[in-house]
């Protein structure tokens, strides 16, 4: 179905009950957010709030709370989108499969942008950036945020809508430093096409001019996420997916999508940059308080009745999560197309998406050897670690499964297949003093830190434990079995230096005949046990490679690094680490107040 705007959409969903309409006033001081987020968890409906505390325009969250939901609104384009991407794909998919290709033809048409439509609801009044909701989503957090911004910028070399990037980078509105209604912060990280933009204009001595849209047509938002096959930009992946063309003027030299709720226009200009964060991130810690850049406000618009978009990150799985489901539904093979021997990969969502990247590839160097070793999948690695965002994973875990069997979305069966077969004194590949996520706080500074590959591919060594051995109970660590091969131990009781002393010459033991492969500390052994996706989210994101990971009987044999026995992974919280987020008791005593009238 083409919605023309945010509110067709919402009004569709309300009349199959997926809508949840907040009546009274409600302050976007945490209260907005905690009651989002108690919605989602209950895989509840998309959210109205109808009167929101300081703002005369209404609110909407969890538009794409479960993945159902997201294919409900795109149900009439989703073909469509996966045919055209085929296509760009593997354009010889045309010829196979002509007539469901000229189905997608009319589809195509909608690509194109069109400029200076008769209708610009956007431009129905000027407002100011105070008259916004002023959403605060954590205790911590330094102001209120854009939190489903779709960004827009230029290429000062290639003017025009062709070559723009629309990326969706959050935005303070304020707090810290920044002139109410004249600035706001403009946080971006590494590896986005705005971080070019913003280069090539700093060198022609100009100011980046940048639009903010927020609402509009659903698909926009998806398109300001959407990791698209090269010659393919945002707008056009927004109007097909839309079933309508993207709609777009300037004004003052800025460009306008004309069906969004809102549109911030502003410049930054070379070398301001003021403090912005800190921000509760989708790892499930706060984004610290560092320098960006500082736009300049030009203008803000808003159409009649608008709908401020919004969501709340935290620690996964949040809404966020269903994006990429969404993405992963619509470009599955896209990946793999890019890199070849590439079968399959997933960014865990659990562990906050770039932490953890778990992929399948392809053994057919030495076919004619009988001693199976990785080897096309140690290449693969390293292309995945130079594609796009793929290149911010931080632990990459590849292997070859010539059986066709497992799959990295089956995370558990996918870690005891490695486990399986891994050799740990030759297949732990690290990658030192390296570009980091922006978001990740492991390493000791902002954007450094390590990464490691674990590559193991052949048949199966060990037999995998299904307890803890009597060897580690004697160490009385409060050792808790989280999943065959992991042990996680108290690390207030136990260090590494400790752990490996006490276990020195018993490494070989442990790995081949008791089956133990990965031993984890942190400070609540019990806790990490419970449940794998706390294994995952802690485990993956509190370490720092090349600092973090120690073994049993481990040895550097040429400048390479292995071990005898397990490993061990330091996962508690060092004090160079961002803060967990956490609820705010008296904000969820008022939510509970708030949600006992209403039923979902």
């Amino acid at each position: 179905m083409a919605y023309s705007n945010l509110e067709a959409c919402l009004l569709d969903l309300e009349r199959t009950g997926q809508l949840l309409r907040i009546k009274e006033e409600v302050d976007p001081n945490l209260e907005m957010a905690a009651i989002h987020l108690r919605v989602f968890e209950q895989k509840g409906p998309a959210i109205l709030f109808e009167k929101v505390k300081g703002s005369k325009f209404r609110a909407a969250s969890n538009i794409f709370g479960t993945l159902e939901r997201s294919e409900f609104i795109f149900r009439d384009t989703l073909p469509q989108v996966k045919q055209l991407i085929d296509i760009k794909i593997d354009p010889t998919a045309a010829l196979k499969s002509p007539l469901k290709s000229l189905a997608a033809l009319p589809a195509a048409l909608n690509a194109l942008p069109n400029k200076n439509p008769l209708s610009q609801p956007v431009l129905y009044e000027e407002i100011q950036i105070s008259d916004l909701p002023l959403i605060k989503h954590w205790p911590m957090d330094g102001g209120a945020f854009v939190t489903l911004p779709q960004v827009y910028t230029e290429d000062a070399d290639k003017p025009g809508i062709g070559s723009s990037n629309l990326g969706m980078y959050r935005i303070q509105l304020d707090g810290n430093e920044y002139e109410l209604n004249k600035e706001i912060g403009l946080h971006y990280q590494l590896h986005r096409g705005i971080g070019v933009h913003q280069t090539k204009a700093n060198k022609k001595g100009l100011p980046l001019k940048v639009s903010c849209f927020v609402g509009g047509p659903p698909a926009h938002s998806v398109a300001a996420v959407m990791p698209l096959p090269e010659g393919l930009s945002e707008m056009n992946f927004a109007g097909v997916l839309a079933g309508k063309r993207f709609g777009y003027t300037y004004k003052d030299g800025f460009c306008i999508s004309t069906d969004a709720d809102f549109v911030i226009t502003g410049e930054v200009f070379p070398g301001e940059n003021k403090p912005e964060g800190p921000f509760g991130d989708h790892l499930g810690y706060y984004s610290l308080q560092h320098p960006f850049p500082v736009m300049k406000v030009h203008k803000v618009y808003a159409r009649k009745n608008a709908i401020w978009a919004f969501t709340v990150v935290g620690r996964p799985p949040q809404e966020d999560t269903s994006f990429g489901q969404l993405i992963h539904a619509m470009t599955g093979a896209a990946v793999s197309n890019e890199i070849p021997g590439l079968k399959e990969v997933h960014a865990v969502d659990a562990a906050g998406v770039h932490p953890l990247l778990l992929a399948i590839g392809s053994e057919r160097y030495t076919p004619y050897l009988d001693n199976k070793k990785p080897a096309e999948i140690l290449t693969i690695a390293n292309h995945i670690l130079g594609t796009g965002q793929l290149s911010l994973a931080k632990f990459v875990f590849i292997t070859a499964d010539d059986t066709n069997q497992i799959s990295t979305h089956r995370v558990a069966q996918y870690f005891e297949y490695i486990f399986e077969r891994i050799d740990l004194s030759r297949d732990i590949h690290f990658y030192t003093k390296t570009t980091m996520d922006t978001l990740d706080y492991s390493g000791e500074n902002l954007n450094t830190g390590s990464k490691v590959v674990i590559a193991a591919y052949g048949d199966v060594k060990r037999k995998l434990n299904s307890d803890v051995p009597d060897a580690i109970k004697q160490l009385n660590a409060n050792a808790k079995f989280v999943m065959p091969g992991v042990i996680a131990l108290d690390a207030k009781i136990m260090s590494i230096e400790q752990l490996q002393e006490k276990l020195k010459g018993q490494g070989t033991d442990l790995l081949e005949q008791q089956g133990v492969v990965m031993l984890i500390l942190t400070e609540d052994a019990h806790w990490m046990a419970e449940d794998i996706n706390n294994f995952l989210w802690a485990g993956f994101t509190r370490t720092n490679p090349s600092h973090d990971i120690e073994g049993v009987d481990s040895f550097i044999t040429d400048k390479h690094w292995g071990s005898n026995g397990p490993l061990i992974f330091n996962a508690t919280i060092k004090k160079h680490h961002a803060p967990p987020v956490v609820k705010d008791p008296a904000v969820e005593k008022r939510v509970d107040a708030i949600l006992a009238n209403y039923a979902f």
